[in-house]
C-alpha cells in the first residue's frame, strides 16, 4: 500500500489541494483514449522486431464509427505507428478535420534509442534509468511533432508504466495531461507500478504541479462495493476469494474498456462511478482490437461485431445517464488554473 507523500510523483497519492475540481459548466462527461500501437503477440516475449502495422482498415472503420457517434478520440500513438506513412497520412486528416486528437504512447522496446535490454522489467518505461526514459520520451515527442506539425500534450505510458520520474519529465517537455495511472491496479509483481489507492478523478502531478493526471476509470460493483477498495485488497491475499466475490456479484473490479468487460458490467460500473460523484469518465482500448486476430479480445468477425455492440450499449447508457462526450480541449478548459485553487484554499482558510 502507498504512503502519503504529496510530491507530485505519479506513484504517490496526491495531497488534498492537488485534487482538481472541474468547472461546473463541464457537467459530467467522458473521454475516449485509444492506445494506438503496433500489432504483436501478447503472449510472446517482448521483441524490437516481431511486430507489424497492418490494421489500418480497422482503425479507419473505428474512427468513422466514433465520429458518427459524436466522439472525438484521443489517439495516444507509439513510435512504430509513426514510422508508417499510411498511418500518419490517415491520422493527419482526422487531426485536420477536427475529428481526433493525437497524443503520445511509449512502448520502450520499440522506441529509440535502443540502449536497454528487452525484457519484462524494461517494458515499463517509468522504471528505466531516468536518462533513458527521457531520451525515449524526447524521441517520441519529436517524431509526433514532425509527423503532425504539433507537439503532443497528452501521454499514456505503454503498459501503464509510469514511474517516479515520469511526471517531472512530462512537465519538462511541455505535456499538459497524463493518463497512465490505472487506479485500483497493482503491477508491482511484474516489475511495474502500484496504483492501488490512487484517486479516480483528475489531480495535479509533477513537481511544479503543471501536469494534469486523468486516471483510467475503474469501479467496484456489487453489493459490497461501498467497502470495495479495502475488501478487494484483503481478498488479494486469499487467492480465489476475489473470483468468488465476483461470481456471487458481491464485489467486482470493473475497468471501463470493451476489452474483456461485458457491456452489462460496464454499465453497472458507470452507475457506480456516478453514484460516488465522478465528473469525468475515462474509457480506453487498444487500436489493434479494431481488426480481428491481433488481440485476445477480437479474434474473428463475430467478436468484432460484439465489440461494436458493446459500444452501442455503453454509449446509449452514458447518454441516458446524461454523460456527454468531451474533447481533450473541452476537458482541459474545465480545469481551473492551479493558482486559483491555491487562492481559494487561502480564502477558505481565512
Amino acid at each position: 500500500m502507498h504512503s502519503h507523500i504529496p510530491d507530485g510523483n505519479l506513484l504517490h497519492p496526491p495531497a488534498a489541494e492537488d485534487i482538481i475540481e472541474l468547472d461546473r459548466t463541464f457537467g459530467t462527461r467522458f473521454l475516449l483514449f485509444v492506445d494506438t500501437e503496433e500489432e504483436f503477440d501478447w503472449d510472446a516475449p517482448f521483441s524490437r522486431t516481431a511486430h507489424t502495422v497492418t490494421a489500418l482498415k480497422g482503425l479507419e472503420q473505428g474512427q468513422a464509427y466514433f465520429a458518427a457517434a459524436g466522439v472525438k478520440p484521443i489517439y495516444v500513438t507509439d513510435y512504430p505507428m509513426l514510422d508508417n506513412e499510411a498511418v500518419v497520412a490517415m491520422m493527419s486528416e482526422w487531426v485536420s478535420d477536427g475529428s481526433a486528437d493525437i497524443g503520445a504512447h511509449l512502448h520502450p522496446w520499440v522506441n529509440p534509442p535502443f540502449v536497454e535490454d528487452v525484457n519484462r522489467a524494461n517494458s515499463y518505461a517509468g522504471f528505466l534509468p531516468e536518462d533513458v526514459e527521457r531520451a525515449k520520451l524526447q524521441a517520441l515527442r519529436d517524431r509526433i511533432h514532425i509527423a503532425f506539425g504539433q507537439a503532443p500534450i497528452a501521454y499514456r505510458a505503454g503498459r501503464y508504466g509510469a514511474g517516479p520520474n515520469t511526471a517531472r519529465l512530462l512537465e519538462e517537455m511541455g505535456f499538459r495531461l497524463d493518463t497512465s495511472v490505472r487506479s485500483r491496479f497493482d503491477y508491482s509483481a511484474d516489475h511495474g507500478p502500484d496504483f492501488y489507492g490512487m484517486p479516480l478523478g483528475p489531480f495535479w502531478a509533477g513537481p511544479e504541479r503543471n501536469l494534469i493526471e486523468l486516471p483510467l476509470s475503474t469501479a467496484f460493483t456489487g453489493l459490497l462495493r461501498g467497502s470495495g477498495q479495502s475488501l478487494y485488497w484483503a481478498a488479494h491475499a486469499m487467492g480465489p476469494m476475489r473470483a468468488a466475490l465476483a461470481r456471487a456479484r458481491l464485489l467486482s473490479r470493473v475497468p471501463l474498456t470493451p476489452e474483456g468487460v461485458p457491456a452489462r458490467d460496464a454499465c453497472e460500473a458507470i452507475d457506480a462511478l456516478l453514484e460516488t460523484g465522478t465528473r469525468v469518465i475515462n474509457l480506453s482500448f487498444h487500436s489493434p482490437t479494431l481488426e480481428p486476430g491481433h488481440t485476445p479480445y477480437v479474434r474473428d468477425a463475430a467478436e468484432l461485431s460484439a465489440f461494436y455492440q458493446w459500444w452501442e450499449i455503453v454509449l446509449e447508457h452514458l447518454d441516458q445517464r446524461g454523460v456527454r462526450p468531451a474533447t481533450l480541449a473541452r476537458f482541459l478548459a474545465a480545469v481551473p488554473p492551479r493558482a486559483q485553487i491555491g487562492d481559494q484554499a487561502a480564502c477558505q482558510a481565512a
